[in-house]
């Protein structure tokens, strides 16, 4: 379903009218005013984010001129934003992510709100594992060192995809979290890490600190991109930084990185069929995950624990189990078949 042209967070995933974008920033009104929200999205998807978030100002949103990983979009949302209020606290959050349970992300987030604003702290929200998945990061924190409430505690380690091995010692051993990738801290906090782990980049964007919202803005950072390293927020800070901590919460979240994760969190049938589509028939069907465009029909017989996806020109039917193998059919579209398929 997601395209080169059009990636997920554009897309209604769930099949309830709203892309994961929209609903990410329906998620924030509830924590912030409108105004204080800011998408910052690769400069070729622009025109899709004013379409599907016509009430954000173009201030608000910020567009990357290439793809350097998350630190440098990090460092020029909060530069960007320290310069509109050098108080602010700040949370980072994908908007390619589901979250069933609103109401307890919007606790989580104000409590870490109320952690970051007493402490020069940063925090990231951890997922208790429900299965050994070796396809998340894993964070271990520290029982022993925790604030009053034991709502945060101390990280020790970030594991990266761990094998299938060492996940299900993570998963047993109780004390480690899968990371969201969602952070929160106060923007003080996170420029003083960018300037003891990656200074070369932060005076990068020291530099545009008077053009910052300005009209100059734009050509700062076309400048000012091409020079950032290539490097993520975990590796080039978090890993490094001692006043790590870490939240953890029960968000009903999933980074959709496969249908399987999707597959866990929507309701199902007395078969065990999660279906999004209001025309599929199945019949001796059951534990499949099937999307199909509305106006469209399916009827299905005899599979069990497959998945079936329709999305413009492209239908997939594939085991649940094989799903990494759709990694393989995208690079042989791409080798035999029209670009117009990816």
């Amino acid at each position: 379903m997601s395209r080169t042209a059009h990636p997920k967070q554009f897309l209604d995933i769930l099949g309830n009218g709203k892309s994961l974008l929209q609903q990410t920033y329906a998620r924030f009104l509830n924590i912030c005013p409108a105004e204080n929200i800011f998408v910052v999205t690769n400069d070729t998807y622009l025109d899709l984010v004013k379409k599907q978030l016509p009430s954000l100002s173009p201030l608000q949103i910020v567009g990357e001129p290439s793809r350097r990983n998350t630190a440098p979009c990090i460092a020029y949302a909060t530069h960007k934003i320290y310069a509109l209020n050098q108080d602010a606290n700040i949370v980072v959050a994908p908007s390619d992510h589901i979250i069933l349970k609103e109401e307890a992300f919007c606790e989580a987030i104000n409590n870490a709100f109320d952690f970051t604003e007493k402490n020069d702290d940063l925090v990231t929200l951890g997922i208790k594992p429900g299965r050994p998945d070796t396809g998340y990061g894993y964070i271990q924190f520290n029982n022993d060192l925790c604030d009053a409430d034991h709502r945060v505690c101390k990280v020790k380690t970030f594991t990266e995809k761990p094998n299938t091995e060492l996940a299900n010692f993570f998963l047993e051993s109780g004390d480690f979290l899968w990371n969201s990738g969602i952070f929160v801290w106060n923007a003080k906090t996170i420029i003083d890490a960018f300037e003891k782990y990656l200074p070369e980049m932060n005076a990068l964007f020291l530099e545009g600190k008077d053009l910052f919202n300005t009209e100059k803005e734009q050509n700062f950072i076309v400048s000012t991109y091409s020079q950032c390293t290539n490097i993520s927020i975990d590796y080039g800070i978090l890993e490094k930084a001692q006043n790590v901590w870490v939240m953890s919460a029960d968000l009903g979240w999933s980074d959709l990185g496969t249908w399987g994760s999707l597959y866990e969190h929507l309701s199902k049938d007395t078969e065990g069929n999660a279906i999004v589509g209001n025309n599929v028939l199945a019949y001796e069907s059951s534990g499949c995950i099937v999307n199909i465009p509305k106006g469209k029909l399916l009827v299905m017989q005899g599979l069990e624990d497959y998945i079936v996806v329709e999305s413009d020109n492209v239908l997939l039917i594939c085991k649940k189990d094989n799903e990494q193998q759709i990694r393989d059919f995208v690079n042989d579209v791409k080798i035999h078949k029209d670009g117009k398929f990816i």
